[in-house]
C-alpha cells in the first residue's frame, strides 16, 4: 500500500513537470527567438550583396565598332566598356556567343562569321562570374544587294563593281496597225530588266497628251521583275483629235522603281505611233471598218532606235575626294532602227527646240547645264559629248574626264546620263538613264622608324621603333598595326590601335631576329573599316640592313710574358763597408745593400707624378 503510493506520488510529480514545462514554452515571447534569428540572416543578406555589387555596377557595355556591317565577310568587333574579365564571352541576342579575345578590362575583340543573318542585334558581355551587361541595338548586319549569280549578256564590257535594276521597252504595240484621231484602242507594252539587281515596286504612270489613259487612271502597279525577266500589261487609251493632220502620235510612259536597297530609279519612254492621215468626202466613212478587222494587239513593232548604257567603269581603283579619274561608257543602241546625231549630256539635260512632226525649227539646241554637278564635275571640255550615228544592235565606246568634289562625303552618288538623238525620219527621242558612282575616303596615315636604325646583326635580336601618325584631318578608326618579314622572326610585332586623333601617333617596339643576310623588307600594315563597312589594309614597305656577326679570335698559344728587369748592383765605396763595420760591432744590420727593384704599383695604392708630402691611399676592399 506504501509502495502503491509512492508509485502514484512520482507519476504526479512527472505529470506536473510535463505540465509546467508546456505552460513556460507557451508563455515564452516569440519576438525573443526572431530577435535571435534576424541579425544573422541580415548579416549573409548583406554581406552576399556586397560582394557582388562592385562587379555589377563596375560591369558596363559603352560601344561596339563597328555598329553596322554586311554579312559578306567575316568581321572583327571591337567592343568597349569597363569591368571586363579575362574569359568574357560576347554574346548577340537571337544569335549566340562569339569567339572573344581578351584584351583589357574596358576592350573585347570578337569574330562575327560571314553569313549572319541581317537584321539588328543587342549585344551582352557575360563575365567568368556569371555578372552581366547590355547594350541595346548595338550591332546592325546587313546583306548585299542584288543577285549574286546574274549571267552577263555577250555584248556587255566586263562587269564592274556597280550593279543596279534598269528597266527598258522590249517591245510595245497598239489595237490598230494606224491610229485614227478620237478612237479608243488598247495598248500592249513590255518591259525588260536589263540590269544586274531586282527591280521592285514597279509603277507605270500614262502621262497625259495625245493619248489620254481610260478605266486604271493612267497608274499601274506591276510588281517586281528579275535580272532578264520581262512583264507585258495593257492598257485602254483613247487618242486625242488634236492628232488629226499628224503623221505620228507620241504616248509618253514614264516608269518608277527601286531596288532592294530602296534606292529610286525613274524612267521616261517615249512610244510613237503612226496616225491614220482621215481623208475627205464620202470616202471617210469607209475608213474605220477598213482598218478595225485588219488590227490586232500583236502587230509589228514600231521602229525606233533605243539607246542604253549596257556597261562603265572607272580608270580608278577608288575614287576619293579631289581626285581626277576618267568614266568610260558602253553604249548600245538596243531599239530596232538606226539613231542619228546621237548627243550624250553627263548630269541630264534636254532639246530646246529643234523639230516639230520632222521639220527643222530655228533656235533648237541643248540644255546640258540643268545638271547636278556638285559632286562630279568634268574636267577639259563640257559634259556634252556628240557620238554620231549608231545602228542597231550596235554599241561605242566613250569617254569623259571628271573629277570629285574636295567637300564630297564618302557615299554612292547616282549620276544621271541623258541620250538625245533622231531616227531616220527626223523624229526626236531623250532618253534618261543612271549609273552610281562609288566614293570612299581612305585615312591619311605616315608608317616609318621614329628613331634612326643601324645594320642588324644575323641572328641577333634586334629593336625596330616604330610608329604609326594620323596624318589627316580627321580622327580615324585604326584595328591591328603589325610588321611582318620573309626571312625573320618577330617579337610583339602587333598591337590593336583604336582611335586616333589628327596629328596623333601609335609606337610600336618590335623585336626582330633576323635570320637572312643582306637588305631586308619589312612589311607594316594597319587594317581598318571603310565607310561601305568593308575591312581594309594599308601597306608600307621599310628595308633594313642586315650583316653577320663579328667573331673574335684569341691567340692559340697565348700571350707572351715579358720578363722583369733585374737591377744591378751598384760598387760598394770604403767609406760604405767602414760604416758597415761599425754598426756590425753596435748589433746593428750591416748586410750589403740590395740594388732597388722597379717599382710595378702596389694594390691599395695609385701612382702620383711630382711630389708628393702625404700618401694617397687607395680603396680598401673587406670581405
Amino acid at each position: 500500500m506504501k509502495q502503491s503510493r509512492i508509485q502514484k506520488f512520482i507519476l504526479l510529480l512527472f505529470l506536473l513537470l510535463f505540465i509546467g514545462g508546456s505552460l513556460a514554452s507557451s508563455f515564452t515571447p516569440a519576438p525573443a527567438v526572431a530577435q535571435a534569428d534576424t541579425p544573422t540572416a541580415t548579416a549573409t543578406a548583406t554581406a552576399t550583396a556586397t560582394a557582388t555589387t562592385p562587379a555589377t555596377s563596375t560591369l558596363t557595355v559603352t560601344a561596339v565598332q563597328p555598329n553596322s556591317v554586311s554579312n559578306l565577310v567575316d568581321t572583327e568587333l571591337v567592343v568597349t566598356g569597363s569591368g571586363f574579365f579575362d574569359g568574357a564571352v560576347v554574346v548577340l541576342t537571337g544569335l549566340g556567343g562569339l569567339n572573344t579575345t581578351f584584351v583589357s578590362t574596358s576592350l573585347l575583340r570578337a569574330n562575327l562569321a560571314a553569313g549572319t543573318t541581317p537584321g539588328g542585334y543587342s549585344l551582352t558581355v557575360i563575365n567568368p562570374d556569371a555578372a552581366s551587361a547590355t547594350l541595346p541595338n548595338a550591332l546592325t548586319v546587313t546583306a548585299p544587294a542584288g543577285p549574286t549569280n546574274t549571267p552577263a549578256p555577250t555584248n556587255t564590257p566586263a562587269p564592274t563593281a556597280f550593279i543596279r535594276p534598269l528597266l527598258v521597252v522590249n517591245s510595245y504595240g497598239a489595237s490598230s496597225a494606224e491610229i485614227a484621231p478620237g478612237e479608243n484602242l488598247a495598248f500592249e507594252m513590255t518591259l525588260a530588266n536589263a540590269g544586274q539587281s531586282r527591280a521592285t515596286n514597279i509603277v507605270a504612270t500614262f502621262v497625259a497628251g495625245s493619248f489620254t489613259a481610260r478605266d486604271t487612271g493612267g497608274v499601274q502597279a506591276l510588281g517586281t521583275l528579275d535580272p532578264g525577266g520581262t512583264i507585258r500589261f495593257w492598257q485602254p487609251l483613247v487618242a486625242s483629235r488634236d492628232l488629226a493632220g499628224q503623221s505620228i502620235g507620241t504616248l509618253e510612259v514614264r516608269v518608277d522603281y527601286t531596288d532592294f536597297n530602296g534606292t529610286t530609279y525613274s524612267e521616261t519612254f517615249a512610244l510613237t505611233f503612226p496616225v491614220k492621215r482621215t481623208p475627205t468626202g464620202s470616202a471617210a466613212a469607209t475608213a474605220t471598218p477598213t482598218a478595225t478587222p485588219t488590227a490586232t494587239a500583236t502587230s509589228g513593232p514600231i521602229l525606233r532606235p533605243q539607246l542604253l548604257v549596257t556597261g562603265y567603269e572607272i580608270d580608278q581603283e577608288q575614287l576619293e575626294p579631289g581626285m581626277g579619274f576618267t568614266l568610260n561608257l558602253t553604249v548600245q543602241n538596243q531599239g530596232n532602227a538606226d539613231a542619228e546625231r546621237v548627243t550624250l549630256i553627263l548630269g541630264g539635260g534636254s532639246t530646246t527646240g529643234g523639230t516639230v512632226d520632222g521639220t527643222p525649227v530655228p533656235g533648237g539646241g541643248l540644255d546640258g547645264a540643268s545638271g547636278d554637278f556638285g559632286e562630279f564635275a568634268p574636267v577639259g571640255a563640257s559634259n556634252v559629248q556628240t557620238l554620231g550615228d549608231l545602228a542597231q544592235e550596235n554599241s561605242l565606246e566613250t569617254s569623259m574626264a571628271l573629277i570629285v568634289n574636295a567637300a564630297t562625303e564618302p557615299g554612292a552618288y547616282p549620276v544621271k546620263v541623258t541620250f538625245v538623238y533622231t531616227d531616220e525620219r527626223n523624229n526626236s527621242y531623250e532618253d534618261d538613264q543612271v549609273i552610281t558612282l562609288l566614293v570612299y575616303k581612305r585615312p591619311s596615315v605616315e608608317m616609318n622608324f621614329y628613331a634612326p636604325v643601324f645594320d642588324f646583326f644575323l641572328g641577333q635580336p634586334g629593336s625596330l621603333p616604330l610608329q604609326l601618325v594620323n596624318s589627316g584631318r580627321s580622327a580615324a578608326v585604326f584595328g591591328n598595326f603589325s610588321v611582318t618579314a620573309e626571312g625573320a622572326t618577330f617579337e610583339n610585332n602587333s598591337f590593336f590601335v583604336g582611335t586616333l586623333d589628327p596629328g596623333g601617333f601609335f609606337p610600336l617596339d618590335a623585336i626582330i631576329y633576323p635570320e637572312v643576310p643582306g637588305p631586308l623588307d619589312l612589311e607594316l600594315s594597319v587594317n581598318y573599316t571603310d565607310d561601305f563597312n568593308q575591312p581594309q589594309v594599308l601597306t608600307k614597305t621599310l628595308t633594313i640592313n642586315v650583316i653577320d656577326a663579328p667573331i673574335f679570335e684569341e691567340p692559340i698559344e697565348g700571350f707572351p710574358e715579358e720578363p722583369f728587369p733585374e737591377a744591378e748592383p751598384e760598387p760598394e765605396t770604403f767609406g760604405q763597408k767602414a760604416w758597415r763595420f761599425i754598426l756590425g760591432l753596435l748589433g746593428l744590420s750591416s748586410g750589403v745593400p740590395q740594388p732597388a727593384q722597379p717599382d710595378f704599383g702596389v694594390p691599395g695604392e695609385f701612382p702620383v707624378d711630382g711630389p708628393v708630402d702625404v700618401p694617397i691611399e687607395g680603396p680598401v676592399f673587406r670581405p
